[in-house]
C-alpha cells in the first residue's frame, strides 16, 4: 500500500500527515498529527464541559449516556491574541461540496460545510461544522480536492457561541438516508423550517470516523466498501416495501447484496441473476448497532405474501449490539416478540416513507 501524503500549508509551512491507503485515500480534517503519531485521544479530541475526553467521541458519550453523537470534536493547536481559534479545516477526500450554511443560528451545527465523494464506494458523505469563516469559493457544486482547506475552526453554533475554551471541529463522515426528506420533516410538525434540504442533519447517518481511520491505519479495511462489509448486525428485519427501489439503494447500489436486475422488456431482463425489479416486494435489511441500514437483499412479493403493506418485522436481534448505546432504541421486546423500536422506526420512515 502506498503513504498518501498531502502538503496543508503551502503558503507558510509545510505540514504533511501520512496514511497508509489501499483504495482510499484520506487525510485529517485538521493540522493536528496527534492521530498519526500513535498518540492517545487526549491529544486530538475536544471534551464536553464535563471533562470527560470520551465526550468527545462518537456514540452514546453525551449526557451520561443519554445523548448520541454523531461524530468527532477536534480540537485546534493555534490561536489568536483573543483565544479564537486559527487551524485549516481540510476537506479529507476529493469531493463535491454539497451544502454550506453561513448563519450560525440556523443549525446546532453552527456555520457547516456538506461535502460527498463520489469517488468513493459507496459515495459517503463528510461534514464540517462549528466554523468560524469558510473559504472562499466553497459552495455547493464545487470541486474540492483532497486536503484542500476549506474553513476555519471556530465555535459557531445555533442558540450560543461555544465557550472558546472549547472550540473544536466537529467531524463527521456517513449516509444520506432519503432524497424525500422535506415531506417527512413536514410531518414531524417541528414548528420551524428546514433550512438545509436534504443536507439536514436529521437526515444524515453518521458511522464512527475514528474507528474507520485505525481500522484503514491498521490493514483491517482498505476502503469504505470493505468497511460496511464488516459491519455487523444488530437487527435484521424484512419489510413489505412494493416494487419502488428507494433512492438509498440507488444512491448506495454497492450496499446491495443481490442485483436487483432491469427489466428491458414484459419477457426479458438484463441479467439472469438478483431480482427482476417489477418483481420486487419489498427487503431484508441489515442494521449495525446504530441503525445505520448496510446490507439490503432484494425480496420477491411472493416472499412477503403473507405481509400487509409497508409492514416490517424484525427477524433476528443481537441483543448485545443492539443495547450498546442505550440512547438508541432499535429494537424493544413485547411479550416475547421483537419489533422495531423508535429509532428505527424514524430511519424506516425516512427510507420508504410512512407506513
Amino acid at each position: 500500500m502506498k503513504p498518501v501524503r498531502v502538503c496543508f500549508f503551502p503558503a507558510a509551512f509545510f505540514l504533511t500527515a501520512t496514511l497508509l491507503a489501499g483504495r482510499t485515500g484520506i487525510v485529517w480534517p485538521t493540522p493536528n498529527t496527534a492521530f498519526f503519531d500513535g498518540k492517545p485521544i487526549e491529544a486530538f479530541i475536544q471534551p464536553t464541559a464535563s471533562g470527560i475526553v470520551e465526550s468527545g467521541l462518537y456514540g452514546g458519550v453525551r449526557n451520561g449516556g443519554a445523548r448520541f453523537h454523531e461524530g468527532l470534536d477536534l480540537f485546534p493547536l493555534q490561536r489568536d491574541r483573543q483565544g479564537e481559534p486559527l487551524d485549516p479545516v481540510f476537506a479529507v477526500m476529493p469531493g463535491v461540496v454539497r451544502h454550506v450554511s453561513t448563519l450560525p443560528g440556523n443549525s446546532s451545527y453552527g456555520r457547516y460545510i456538506v461535502i460527498e465523494h463520489p469517488g468513493e464506494t459507496p459515495a459517503v458523505y463528510t461534514l464540517y461544522a462549528h466554523l468560524r469563516a469558510i473559504e472562499p469559493g466553497v459552495a455547493p457544486g464545487a470541486a474540492v480536492a483532497r486536503g484542500q482547506r476549506i474553513a476555519t475552526m471556530g465555535r459557531s453554533a445555533s442558540v450560543m457561541a461555544i465557550p472558546k475554551a472549547r472550540a473544536h471541529l466537529h467531524f463527521e463522515i456517513g449516509v444520506r438516508l432519503t432524497d424525500a426528506f422535506q415531506p417527512w420533516y413536514d410531518a414531524q410538525q417541528f414548528g420551524s423550517p428546514n433550512k438545509h434540504g436534504i443536507w439536514n442533519g436529521l437526515n444524515l447517518m453518521g458511522l464512527d470516523p475514528l474507528d474507520f481511520y485505525r481500522r484503514l491505519r491498521a490493514g483491517g479495511v482498505a476502503d469504505f466498501q470493505d468497511y460496511f462489509r464488516q459491519m455487523k448486525t444488530a437487527v435484521r428485519l424484512r419489510i413489505a416495501s412494493g416494487s419502488r427501489l428507494p433512492d438509498f439503494v440507488e444512491r448506495y447500489p454497492s450496499l446491495r447484496t443481490t442485483p436487483v436486475r432491469a427489466v428491458v422488456s414484459p419477457v426479458s431482463v438484463v441479467s439472469a441473476d438478483g431480482v427482476a425489479a417489477d418483481e420486487v416486494g419489498g427487503w431484508e435489511i441489515a442494521f449495525n448497532e446504530t441503525g445505520i441500514p448496510f446490507a439490503w437483499t432484494p425480496l420477491q412479493a411472493r416472499e412477503l405474501a403473507d405481509y400487509k403493506p409497508g409492514e416490517a418485522r424484525v427477524l433476528t436481534v443481537d441483543e448485545a449490539l443492539a443495547k450498546q448505546w442505550r440512547c438508541k432504541s432499535l429494537a424493544v421486546k413485547t411479550r416475547g416478540q421483537w419489533r422495531a423500536g423508535g429509532d428505527l422506526n424514524t430511519v424506516l420512515a425516512l427510507l420508504f416513507g410512512p407506513r
